[in-house]
């Protein structure tokens, strides 16, 4: 198996999964912005792009999933809790699908949004906003459809993984180092936390930090129609 992420310099974080016995792929989380890239790198590595895999409505960017659907004819994925259009293939919490010989597992994860799922191959969990790496802590849950006290009762959802499987998030800053589970647990401050009220107060101090999502307005509609709007104010 070789495993990847592929973007760089920015905060959001895409990852390639391919079996390299047969060339079969799977993209997790694609952000539009970089669809000439992806479709480039597909096919200058004769790769079979099977799978186009969302951890969960995204907020602050456009997927790639629905377009890369359109023009590569892979399957677009998301748990079968989203209200996202355009998806071919649903998925149940711990419903496994295989790429080649790899098996790609699915654990509902909800609270930064109802649809939120970590995605899970030997030795990697892709945790979308659901958990980040350290002093990330998680996603923010004031966004739509995000749920405080989901957040916090899903985190149990992490017992189900081994220590050293490496969190691969959503979103981290530039240059940051995945590190494994068993490192977060000493390392993030959340999940070291003993009680509901210090994560609410935690994330209500994120939330005024962190302010209005800028891209909001035009990535969440996108996503929910599986749709590429007209204009799109940020690649103009």
């Amino acid at each position: 198996m070789r495993f990847e992420q592929l973007n760089e310099g920015v905060w959001a974080m895409t990852y390639l999964i391919v079996d390299e016995a047969t060339n079969q792929a799977a993209i997790v989380d694609p952000v539009y912005d970089d669809l000439d890239r992806y479709v480039a790198l597909i096919e200058e590595q004769e790769l079979e792009l099977v799978y186009a895999i969302a951890t969960h409505t995204h907020a602050d960017h456009i997927t790639a999933c629905f377009s890369l659907r359109d023009q590569l004819g892979c399957a677009y994925v998301m748990s079968d809790q989203t209200a996202s259009l355009g998806v071919t293939m649903y998925v149940d919490d711990e419903e496994k699908i295989m790429l080649g010989s790899i098996p790609i597992q699915f654990h509902f994860a909800p609270g930064h949004t109802n649809d939120s799922m970590i995605v899970h191959v030997p030795g990697y969990m892709m945790t979308g906003d659901f958990l980040f790496n350290g002093e990330g802590g998680v996603g923010r849950d004031d966004l739509p459809s995000g749920r405080l006290q989901v957040h916090w009762e899903a985190l149990d959802v992490l017992d189900r993984f081994e220590g050293h499987t490496v969190v691969c998030s959503g979103h981290d800053p530039p240059g940051t180092v995945m590190q494994s589970l068993d490192w977060n647990r000493e390392h993030n401050p959340v999940l070291k936390m003993k009680s509901f009220d210090e994560f609410v107060a935690w994330q209500t101090a994120v939330s005024e930090r962190l302010g209005a999502v800028s891209k909001i307005k035009t990535a969440v509609p996108a996503n929910i129609f599986g749709e590429v709007p007209d204009h799109i104010p940020w690649l103009s």
